[in-house]
């Protein structure tokens, strides 16, 4: 599943990406907020579990976005959402569906001018941090001098071969 994520650290809280947002949408559907010094995003998440759809009482929400035919904007969606994510106009409630009707991607990535917000995808993030997990447990890290790995030491092969070898 693909996210939008921003670099707090490249983030200028210039706020180019809601304006972009807003441009396109009635409202923005990405919030940067400042705590400490540091911008942080506000966006919908599309949780797997979906609290905005499970209690929303006609069914509007979807993972990523919502029917604005059966929406009657009660507020019960923006009220579980863990994020704060979603906005509630006078009529239907609004959140980040990643721009899925653009060709070009989310506004919110091509309006930032420092490049602070990208898009991600959780599952090849997942599979790259398993391999290097994996690479270290086998002693394929960057110490690769080092003969004695985790897993030799641990498994019984790895014993056994040690034992032969002295």
């Amino acid at each position: 599943m693909k996210k939008i994520t921003v670099n707090r650290e490249l983030c200028d809280g210039c706020l180019d990406c809601q304006r972009a947002c807003e441009s396109l949408h009635e409202s923005s559907r990405i919030t940067i907020l400042e705590y400490d010094s540091s911008f942080y995003p506000i966006v919908c998440q599309q949780c797997e579990g979906q609290p905005c759809s499970q209690i929303c009482p006609v069914d509007a929400m979807t993972n990523l976005d919502v029917d604005s035919a059966k929406c009657i904007s009660c507020g019960l969606c923006s009220m579980v959402c863990p994020f704060g994510a979603i906005t509630i106009t006078l009529d239907t409630a609004e959140k980040c569906n990643r721009c899925a009707d653009r060709e070009e991607g989310p506004a919110c990535i091509q309006a930032c001018s420092k490049r602070a917000i990208s898009m991600v995808d959780t599952d090849t993030i997942k599979a790259n941090k398993q391999q290097e997990f994996i690479a270290k447990l086998a002693g394929n890290g960057e110490n690769k001098a080092k003969k004695n790995s985790f897993v030799n030491v641990v498994t019984a092969m790895g014993r056994a071969k040690k034992a032969l070898k002295d």
